[in-house]
C-alpha cells in the first residue's frame, strides 16, 4: 500500500456503515484531509496528522488529530468487524482537494 502524501483524501472504513439517508446528511462523514506525517520528540514515534472534513468531537478544542503511523495504516480488525469489506483502517478516495 503506497504512503498517503499531503491533501489526500482518505476515508475510514467505517464509512462503509453508513446508510444512503446518512450520507446524504453528512457527504463527509469518516473523510480526512491527510496534513503529513509527524515525530513525537521523545519517543521517535511516528503520528499521522490529519483533518476531520465532518464536525466530530475527536479533535474538540484542536486543529487536527493524531494517530500512530502504523495503526493509521493499520488492516482492519475482520474479525471484530466481519462485514467491512475494505482491507485498510483508511484508504484513498482521490488524490487530492481540487482546487477552486
Amino acid at each position: 500500500m503506497r504512503k498517503f502524501e499531503i491533501g489526500d483524501i482518505v476515508q475510514h472504513f467505517k464509512r462503509e456503515t453508513l446508510s444512503k439517508e446518512e450520507l446524504e446528511k453528512n457527504p463527509n462523514k469518516y473523510l480526512y484531509e491527510i496534513i503529513g506525517v509527524s515525530k513525537h520528540t521523545e519517543t521517535g514515534e511516528e503520528l499521522m496528522i490529519y483533518k476531520p472534513l465532518y464536525e466530530t468531537d475527536c479533535i474538540k478544542d484542536a486543529n487536527y488529530a493524531a494517530r500512530p503511523l502504523d495503526m493509521f495504516m493499520g488492516e482492519v480488525d475482520h474479525e471484530k468487524y466481519p462485514d467491512i469489506k475494505q482491507k485498510n483502517r483508511f484508504e484513498l478516495v482521490n488524490d487530492k482537494i481540487e482546487e477552486e
